[in-house]
Order: structure tokens, then C-alpha cells, then sequence
């Protein structure tokens, strides 16, 4: 059982389908479990509108999802690590930045700034790749071959790859190319 100082309730860890969560307060665990609802809603979404054609229709409607699941995602996450603030404070960072740099993204496309079309990409890629290194180095210890790798694996792996397709995707696309 672990008290927490800044939060008025006992935990003990507990394992569900080979992750464990770190409290077994009824308040935490609903928390977790609307939050992994709403990410996953981000995930799907956000790779939709990655991989659509950037047309109106399909790109939208799944970036205006992505975005406002991934506000709800935020507000949980920032819930969540407030109950455990020393362990998890990293994770609010993490979903901050997120949050910060879709709002960028979506901003440069809403009111078409200059060169809207490279922020845009930046912006809404880097909220994606943030929102996944969380999963990671929240999650990724208790993940097959994930658990075999060094924790700073977690932080890297998803950033250098997201990185280098979001550079690919500034140099690719002709909105983003234009001067």
C-alpha cells in the first residue's frame, strides 16, 4: 500500500493484461481507463489523417478528431499525473507539448500563415510523436521486446523515426515545398 501525499487515497499496484498500474483507487483506475479509451481514439484518428489523401472529407474530419481527443487526453493525463506527481509529472510535460504542438499545427492551417503548410505538418506530426513516446515510457516496460530495451529507448526510438517522417513529409509535400 502506498499513500500519497498529495492525494487522499492508499493504492497498490495491480496488473491488467500484463500492465501494471500503479493504483487501485476506483477514482485512478475509471481516470486510466476513459484516458486509454480517448487515446486510442488519437491514435487511430491521427494515423488516419496522416494517411489520407490531403483533400477535403477524409483528412479533416480525422484531424479535427485527433485534435479534440487528443485535448480530452490531455486534460485526463494531466489528471492522472497530478495524483502521482512525483512519479509522473514527466507524462504531463510530455502531453503539454503534445497539446501545444497540435494547437500550433491546426492554428497555421485555420488561419493559413505563412508557410502554414510546413507548420501545419510539424506541428500535428511532433503532437503525434510526443502523444506515442508517452505511451512508450509510460507503458513500455511492461511490453514484449520493449521490457528487454534500456528506458531511454522509449524516448528515442519513437522520436527519431517520427523525426525523420515528418522531414521526409517537409521535404515530399508540394504545399510545404512552396516558398
Amino acid at each position: 500500500m502506498v499513500a500519497y501525499s498529495n492525494v487522499s487515497m492508499t493504492c497498490s499496484e495491480i496488473t491488467v493484461a500484463g500492465i501494471v498500474i500503479p493504483c487501485d483507487a476506483p477514482f485512478f483506475l475509471a481516470i486510466v481507463g476513459l484516458h486509454v479509451s480517448i487515446a486510442l481514439v488519437c491514435i487511430v484518428s491521427g494515423a488516419v489523417a496522416m494517411l489520407s489523401e490531403k483533400t477535403a472529407g477524409r483528412h479533416p474530419s480525422a484531424g479535427t478528431i485527433y485534435y479534440w481527443f487528443l485535448c480530452a487526453v490531455f486534460v485526463s493525463a494531466t489528471i492522472l499525473s497530478a495524483m502521482r506527481w512525483e512519479e509522473d509529472y514527466h507524462l504531463f510535460i510530455l502531453g503539454l507539448l503534445s497539446f501545444m504542438a497540435a494547437t500550433l499545427g491546426r492554428t497555421a492551417r485555420r488561419r493559413r500563415w505563412r508557410r502554414w503548410a510546413a507548420v501545419h505538418i510539424s506541428g500535428m506530426g511532433t503532437s503525434y510523436v510526443l502523444l506515442i513516446v508517452a505511451f512508450y515510457v509510460d507503458n513500455g516496460r511492461n511490453l514484449p521486446v520493449w521490457k528487454e530495451l534500456p528506458p531511454v529507448v522509449y524516448w528515442l526510438l519513437p522520436s527519431v523515426v517520427g523525426g525523420a517522417m515528418i522531414a521526409w513529409t517537409l521535404v515530399r509535400h508540394p504545399l510545404a515545398r512552396r516558398r
